[in-house]
């Protein structure tokens, strides 16, 4: 279902009939600001992935907790392919920004146990889509070390495969896609 609404605080009954799974906000309207209830409504609505004017705006929109962020002149296969990331529940940040602001910190109990900095930096090459092979070459280690720490990623992040793990680490906010 497609609609349009203002942004003002009767957004939360604007959408509620409509049911959407992502709302796309073009930040980029009015002075090029934020609305200060901002960081107030994104609880209580579907996940926002918001166009961006230009980088200025990206530190507040990832802090407020919006699950998205591109560029206002992105191009239309990438805006696709964050709408779909978003609505699967991950967090998105376009190419050409970037954010001071950590991630929100994941739970100790959302982890089996946490990851080593070894450990998240495969994490990072996983979600590059990168062989064993080839993480191996980019860290100056052999493929079996790599292995190794490959199944301690899975166990740790109670997933049974590689693509699970990037969406789960993503899901924790352990990895930007």
């Amino acid at each position: 279902m497609v609609g349009a609404s203002a942004w003002d605080d009767d957004l939360p009954g604007s959408v509620a009939s409509a049911l959407p799974d992502v709302l796309l906000w073009d930040a980029g309207w009015g002075e090029g600001e934020l609305p200060e209830s901002l960081a107030g409504l994104v609880p209580r609505l579907p996940r926002i992935l918001a166009l961006l004017p230009d980088r200025a705006l990206a530190d507040r929109a990832w802090e407020a907790g919006l699950a998205g962020l591109l560029l206002r002149d992105s191009e239309l296969e990438a805006l696709l392919a964050a709408l779909h990331a978003v609505a699967a529940g991950l967090r998105v940040l376009g190419p050409g920004l970037e954010v001071t602001t950590r991630l929100p910190e994941v739970r100790d109990e959302a982890l089996v146990e946490a990851l080593t900095v070894r450990e998240h930096q495969v994490l990072l090459l996983l979600a590059e889509g990168l062989t064993n092979k080839a993480i191996a070459a980019r860290l100056e280690v052999s493929e079996s070390t790599i292995k190794f720490h490959v199944n301690a990623v899975l166990r740790k992040l109670g997933v049974e495969s590689r693509t699970e793990a990037v969406v789960r680490a993503s899901r924790l906010g352990l990895i930007l896609l």
